[in-house]
């Protein structure tokens, strides 16, 4: 599996429930909100000073290509393998792909860990 770096540095904010959102034109934001709450995943950068928390320090990785709706397994390979290290994960899926996303201080363990288990890291 092809396996890309992203080159940025992510924060997961929780936002107040009727907070307001503009996504502008910014790559990789992930918003969700559930029945309770209201979650952001951006550059770290790109969020927003009024949050209810905020976790810093996240790196992350992309799935390359399209995965068909079909498959089986991806994320829990990924996140098997990173298990096994200790890494703690925070994952996302999109209609695409999938995203993981690891603690800054053990990217490079991660980027290792998935190298050893054959997947091309780049």
């Amino acid at each position: 599996m092809n396996i890309l770096c992203l080159p940025y540095v992510f924060s997961v904010c929780k936002l107040p429930y009727d907070a307001a959102f503009s996504f502008g034109k910014e790559p990789y934001t992930f918003l969700s909100r559930t029945e309770n709450e209201f979650s952001l995943l951006c550059k770290t950068e790109e969020a927003p000073h009024s949050v209810l928390s905020r976790e810093d320090g996240w790196k992350g990785f992309c799935i390359e290509g399209s995965l068909d709706f079909s498959l089986v397994g991806i994320l829990s390979e990924i996140s098997g393998i990173l298990a096994r290290e200790g890494i703690a994960i925070f994952a996302l899926s999109t209609y695409d792909t999938d995203y993981i996303f690891v603690k800054e201080e053990r990217f490079e363990s991660a980027c290792e860990a998935l190298r050893a288990a054959g997947h091309i890291v780049r």
